[in-house]
């Protein structure tokens, strides 16, 4: 046991290690998520609206890559909080009086929001409009009085809507537009791919690139061509550039890495003028030379000069049918139900057991429910995890600006500057991927929580405590609800992913065609692979009694590698013509029956 435990540290610590290091655009992220909350929290403070650190939380929460996306955001959170306002308005007049009509409102309001949002595109926003509901309730019953709880609605708006203003207005004149975002993504695929025809550089970026798949960069283009962020023309050279670049990178993964001929050289030159000329919004060069005979250079080329010409290889078919905003099994599907109750319960236990002990300062326990809250049990335990390593880190950050910062800062103004150094750190953290960044996001909260007391610099360590174990009083909760209550296993999601994934790889591998696969069949495959190796990563989190047995992990892996081999060889005519993809075809129905025991 200490042998492993002691082989497990090394090994959280070297993903810290890499998780930690900057990337283009992690800079950016970072300074603009944390001058937004400077600039919240001076608006907070200066016209006294209270709840500062969730205001900055929720800038935080809609941190995206493209400052397009965070602005969408905002403006429905906004409209969304305006519409639960309003309602919570037509019900105040029969509430307030009643304590058990606050709270059959305060549960049923959870429910339905956490529900709507499980089972929807509307996602973890559902949780955000479900705590406002709460937040409300909770503060009817702390001020009972007509005039008093109608401004305290009015704060609550505020809350939600006045740091999500802030956001739009930033965006407008210092965020990264969607079409900036795309170029870098774009640009950055190529050079992966440089590196690796050039033979200079593992794989592991470029494999990085094909598993996320197309979705994010179609979605932003998306995005580009709704707004008319760029011209027709350079809009549909982008979108065409997603697909070839996808493919692109098909090729490049294929080739040997020790080859460095001149030939590949020649090619991988050419890529990266391609990423520079994207970077900078102007042509590619268009002179491609040839590939002395070498199929898979050849394949390289052909998505070289497609990329030059502006024309893209064929897209094909998404593996999946056109989203509706409710997902197919929202009315079939128990899990959405289980999630919605288990908690709203958390929620609902953790403000029972600080009004019971008349401590309102811990009242961010019921705050950590709806913000901790996911679909599986791996998946709420390992946001657990980043959750207390966020907790006890901004924590510390806070208590040692109580103590060494704050004692000697006299205006807002020196505050704000705090508040930016600090959330500047959590924003580093939370610009990484889904395996570190909540526990920036975390940060964030802990330290503003314990910085931001009221409406000017203070040192009051109690309340900074307090807010602390609220903040673990609601995680332990959450814990016992999600591993005792429904609790639902990764492999759950595991399964259904790799099924799919290989039920596509079958049809493409017997479809009547005389060309290649498109990109979009290839790349939605590669992107359930990635959700299913995410969703194995996450079993480490789960209790023993939820996780399938160790050989049956080893089996998807294996699974896993197998059906990412075979997308390389199905994409490419040269592939389809060896013995090695008759063999992995004639293996496919294998592998199907080894997902399938794996979930028994």
């Amino acid at each position: 046991m200490a042998a492993t435990a002691s082989g497990v540290l090394p090994a959280l610590l070297s993903v810290a290690r890499t998780e930690l290091l900057p990337f283009d655009g992690r800079l950016g992220m970072a300074w603009r998520v944390a001058a937004q909350c400077m600039i919240a929290a001076a608006v907070f403070m200066t016209y006294g609206i209270p709840m500062a650190a969730i205001g900055c939380y929720l800038i935080l929460f809609i941190m995206k890559p493209a400052s397009t996306e965070s602005s969408l955001m905002a403006v429905a959170i906004s409209i969304l909080v305006s519409l639960v306002v309003m309602i919570m308005f037509a019900v105040l007049h029969w509430t307030i009086d009643s304590p058990l009509l606050r709270m059959a409102v305060l549960v049923g309001g959870s429910i339905l929001f956490l529900y709507i949002g499980a089972a929807s595109q509307l996602g973890p926003v559902g949780n955000i409009l479900a705590m406002v509901v709460a937040f409300i309730m909770t503060l009817l019953s702390d001020v009972p009085f007509g005039e008093v709880a109608t401004r305290g609605l009015l704060y609550a708006w505020l809350m939600a809507a006045a740091p999500m203003g802030l956001v739009v207005l930033f965006n407008l004149f210092f965020g990264r537009s969607s079409l900036a975002w795309l170029r870098a993504r774009l640009s950055a695929r190529l050079q992966a791919a440089a590196d690796v025809i050039e033979g200079r550089s593992p794989s592991a970026a470029l494999e990085e690139f094909l598993l996320e798949g197309n979705e994010e960069l179609d979605k932003q283009a998306g995005l580009v061509r709704l707004l008319h962020l760029a011209p027709t023309v350079q809009t549909r050279f982008l979108t065409n550039a997603i697909s070839t670049s996808y493919r692109l990178m098909l090729a490049a993964s294929r080739l040997e890495p020790s080859d460095t001929s001149p030939c590949r050289m020649r090619l991988a030159a050419r890529c990266r003028e391609a990423a520079l000329a994207m970077r900078q919004g102007v042509p590619a060069p268009a002179d491609i030379g040839g590939t002395e005979g070498d199929a898979g250079l050849d394949d390289v080329r052909k998505a070289l000069a497609s990329l030059s010409s502006g024309t893209a290889p064929a897209r094909g078919h998404a593996p999946a049918s056109r989203k509706g905003f409710f997902f197919a099994d929202a009315l079939s599907n128990p899990a959405y139900q289980h999630f919605a109750l288990r908690t709203t319960a958390a929620a609902v236990i953790c403000y029972l057991i600080y009004t019971a002990l008349d401590w309102q300062g811990i009242h961010t326990a019921m705050i950590t429910c709806y913000v901790a809250a996911l679909g599986s049990t791996a998946e709420t335990l390992h946001k657990l995890f980043l959750r207390i390593i966020g907790c006890l880190a901004g924590a510390a950050m806070g208590m040692a600006s109580i103590i060494f910062v704050i004692p000697h800062i006299t205006s807002i103004g020196a505050l704000m500057i705090l508040v930016f150094a600090g959330v500047l750190a959590a924003g580093w953290v939370a610009a990484g991927s889904e395996r570190i960044s909540y526990a920036g996001i975390q940060i964030g909260l802990a330290f503003l929580l314990t910085v931001l007391q009221g409406f000017g610099p203070d040192v009051q360590m109690d309340v900074a405590w307090d807010r602390i174990i609220g903040i673990m009083l609601g995680n332990f909760v959450m814990f016992v609800m999600f591993t005792k209550l429904w609790p639902v296993g990764m492999i759950s999601s595991v399964v259904p992913a790799l099924t799919r994934a290989l039920n596509s790889l079958a049809a493409i591998a017997t479809a009547d065609r005389n060309d290649d696969p498109g990109t979009e069949e290839i790349s939605g495959v590669m992107s359930e692979l990635s959700q299913a190796r995410q969703g194995l990563q996450f079993l480490l989190f789960e209790p023993r009694k939820l996780r399938p047995a160790d050989g049956n992990v080893a089996l998807l892996h294996d699974v896993i590698s197998k059906a990412n081999h075979l997308c390389r060889l199905v994409a490419f005519r040269e592939g389809r013509q060896t013995s090695e993809y008759d063999r992995a075809i004639r293996e496919l129905p294998d592998l199907m029956r080894t997902v399938r025991r794996a979930n028994t």
